[in-house]
């Protein structure tokens, strides 16, 4: 997905200071790892509501298996054709019986009935969507996996990053805690999608709701001129690239899709120093199955993806930044009951 600087998407509001979280002193440094888990499809293709799978679910029990093993909790981030797939379900529960991971939500609004909407590129970021609609399709979501799971979910992310203006307000009338939609320095604004580049790393409260988005950071012998300079550099064909390959400025996400090793462990040490509090890792579920993604195309993909994970997580014990689940990141927030959401 491109990057365009258009302000034509919805902009989420910078968080006033008085809204980020105060982590208590005895938290230190945590880092959380959020699975969007959903169906398989063509990433060359338009989107469509038919065509797709979730063969793709049966892989994670392994994957999930090298992360329990460390310690590591996860959110899976289900989606409706996962929450509606018995097979699917049940292989889920399997994994979330380890007792610290979770089952949260994710909206892809074009495979999410009621169809009322178009398929159109525009109409798959649910925040685009009237409010009516978005509200009524996580509300079939949100039963669906109430229904498959036995407990509501308490965190959320919008497929495709897709929150709107009445989204996080929608999010808290259904008892969600946390929210992961906001991916920091990113911007879908060109595609009709939001634009959270003026969204830094900090977790914050949004109402009753915490905000914890999708660490980002910038990297390289320039990166003190960050997100200012990143942008102007877009206007400019291929100027990105060539700065990045330069080691003078890079734009880091906290995935092992499309983002190599060693710029991961690069990332770490700036987020850190930096001081954000809770790194947010993230990749899609059928990565852990070739040719589903095109992060993962094969056997040899497969097993680079499992390297990434055995780096980083060996950075990240080096530095003792220890893992933390959805739900421990809910209590350490220490929410407040109510509050107005901007």
């Amino acid at each position: 997905m491109a990057d365009a600087g258009s302000p034509a998407g919805y902009r989420p509001p910078t968080p006033d200071a008085a809204d980020l979280i105060a982590w208590p002193e005895d938290f230190g440094t945590r880092f959380a790892i959020f699975v969007d888990t959903e169906e398989e499809f063509d990433w060359n293709a338009p989107l469509s509501r038919e065509g797709h799978g979730t063969s793709a679910i049966a892989a994670l029990p392994d994957a999930h298996r090298r992360f329990a093993d460390r310690g590591i909790p996860i959110t899976y981030l289900v989606d409706y054709p996962v929450a509606t797939d018995p097979r699917a379900v049940d292989v889920l529960r399997g994994i979330v019986a380890d007792g610290r991971s979770a089952i949260g939500t994710q909206l892809h609004a074009w495979v999410n009935p009621p169809f009322f909407e178009e398929v159109t590129p525009a109409n798959s970021f649910a925040g685009n969507l009237p409010e009516e609609v978005e509200a009524a399709k996580l509300d079939v979501l949100t039963e669906a996996i109430t229904e498959a799971f036995g407990a509501a979910p308490r965190a959320f992310r919008a497929g495709r990053y897709g929150i709107g203006p009445a989204t996080l307000r929608l999010l808290a009338a259904r008892g969600y805690r946390l929210d992961s939609s906001m991916r920091a320095r990113y911007d879908y604004s060109g595609e009709g999608g939001p634009d959270f580049a003026g969204i830094g790393n900090a977790a914050f409260r949004a109402g009753p709701v915490v905000e914890l988005p999708l660490t980002t950071v910038f990297t390289g012998a320039l990166r003190g001129s960050g997100a200012g300079l990143y942008w102007a550099l877009g206007k400019v064909p291929k100027a990105r690239g060539v700065f990045a390959r330069a080691g003078l400025l890079s734009r880091i996400a906290l995935t092992p899709e499309d983002m190599p090793v060693a710029d991961a462990i690069e990332a770490i040490a700036v987020a850190a120093g930096e001081g954000v509090r809770v790194l947010n890792f993230s990749f899609h579920s059928p990565s852990v199955a070739p040719g589903m993604t095109p992060y993962v195309r094969d056997a040899a993909d497969l097993a680079a993806f499992h390297r990434w994970w055995d780096a980083v997580i060996g950075e990240l014990e080096r530095r003792g930044i220890a893992p933390v689940s959805s739900d421990e990141i809910i209590a350490a927030a220490v929410l407040p009951a109510s509050a107005p959401i901007r």
